[in-house]
């Protein structure tokens, strides 16, 4: 039985990793706004940080004090875009761990279930019946 299931799930694998691309990207849009419009504000409300207009000015000519402005005026090297991206990333990684531990333990304890036996077939039940009567 596990071997067929196997042998199943190797044909699906392209279909399993198209559904997983899929999922994947929805789930990037959930969290690029989970920290952009949820974190990251509280982040900047208790700390009084607003990593969205934290950039370097590369250009002399930058004088403005918000990102947006600032890309207009020149080069900048937007490095507060860069810690929201961490703080994304951090967060996909600590789901996917947690999702592929959770499959990990499901998977083991599959496993560790014992096999039932096989059940005797017919004739082996007729001849076990005739064993016994004999034997009475």
């Amino acid at each position: 039985m596990l071997k067929e299931f196997r042998d199943f799930a190797m044909k699906g694998n392209v279909v399993d990793l198209a559904v997983g691309i899929v999922i994947g990207a929805a789930f990037s849009g959930i969290v690029t706004s989970l920290v952009g419009d949820i974190i990251m504000p509280i982040i900047g409300m208790l700390g009084g940080l607003d990593f969205t207009n934290y950039f370097l000015p590369l250009a002399k000519n930058v004088t403005a004090t918000n990102l947006a402005d600032a890309k207009k005026q020149g080069a900048v090297l937007a490095y507060g875009s860069f810690i929201t991206l961490i703080v994304n990333f951090v967060i996909v990684a600590f789901v996917l761990f947690i999702v592929i531990r959770l499959m990990n333990q499901l998977k083991r304890r599959e496993e560790a279930k014992p096999a039932e036996p096989p059940k005797p077939s017919a004739e082996v039940v007729l001849l076990t019946e005739i064993r016994d009567l004999l034997k009475k």
